[in-house]
């Protein structure tokens, strides 16, 4: 969303609609890789310690959640000329196949990316003989 002050109508009536923005949620892209051995879930994050992420996991759906503030150089006064960055609370779900071990997960966060990698569960396959019953 671009804003551009013009009068001190416009800039109020923008403002209004920047503060009710900011109630939103963003949502975090990801990008979701499948090798042989698990699942890896990508995401670019600016602004955030990974201790302030949350992840959570119900049954198979995986919540990332956090809060994005503003840096301290918007409490000054100036004039935002432009405004494309979203800030306030995030929160994304993503459904994962049941075939995960979710004790598993690691999450890392490096250079604003946030990976988490899930290991896939190991299943052995075998041959069952089905033997012949006579009557």
């Amino acid at each position: 969303m671009k804003l551009f002050w013009v009068t001190k109508e416009k800039k109020e009536k923008t403002e209004e609609k920047v503060e009710k923005i900011s109630k939103e949620v963003g949502q975090i892209a990801v990008d979701i890789l499948e090798t042989d051995d698990e699942i890896v879930i990508l995401g670019p994050i600016a602004w955030i310690e990974l201790e302030d992420i949350d992840l959570t996991f119900n049954k198979s759906v995986l919540n990332i959640k956090w809060i994005r503030l503003k840096p301290e150089i918007y409490t000054i006064n100036a004039k935002v000329r432009n405004n494309e960055c979203f800030w306030g609370n995030f929160e994304r779900n993503i459904i994962l196949p049941e075939n995960l071990d979710f004790d598993s997960i690691k999450a890392s966060l490096e250079n604003n990316l946030l990976i988490i990698t899930i290991s896939k569960l190991k299943f052995s396959w075998w041959n069952i003989k089905i033997d012949r019953m006579e009557m």
